[in-house]
């Protein structure tokens, strides 16, 4: 049984940083896509960040390019989502999503963590 399990949420004053982390369990993932997603309240829920396990590829959403960066650790099978410059408009609940690498829809999902940015 695949579990994702999201750590490192809190409150914080913009401008400041966060370290998200994703321990992923249950299989081996090679082949998998890692993602961190987020919705605000009120909003449809948005791709953030993701990166291929195999080759450490990365893409981010325009907004946090700059700010955000990615990141993975397979002997642990772990990825972080490092946040630097926090704005109020990145509160959000942040989910981390797996999927194979080369499909659209994510296959196991994390319970998510609330990251709240104070102005």
């Amino acid at each position: 049984q695949v579990q994702l399990v999201e750590s490192g949420g809190g409150l914080v004053q913009a401008g400041g940083s966060l370290r998200l982390s994703c321990a992923a369990s249950g299989r081996t993932f090679a082949g998998f896509r890692m993602a961190w997603l987020r919705q605000a309240p009120g909003k449809e829920r948005e791709f953030v960040a993701a990166i291929t396990l195999d080759n450490g590829l990365t893409s981010y959403t325009e907004s946090v390019k700059g700010r955000f960066t990615i990141s993975r650790d397979n002997a642990k099978n772990t990825a972080y989502l490092q946040m630097n410059s926090l704005k109020p408009e990145d509160t959000a609940v942040y989910y981390c999503a797996l999927r194979r690498v080369g499909k659209i829809e994510y296959d196991y999902w994390g319970q998510g963590t609330q990251v709240t940015v104070s102005s």
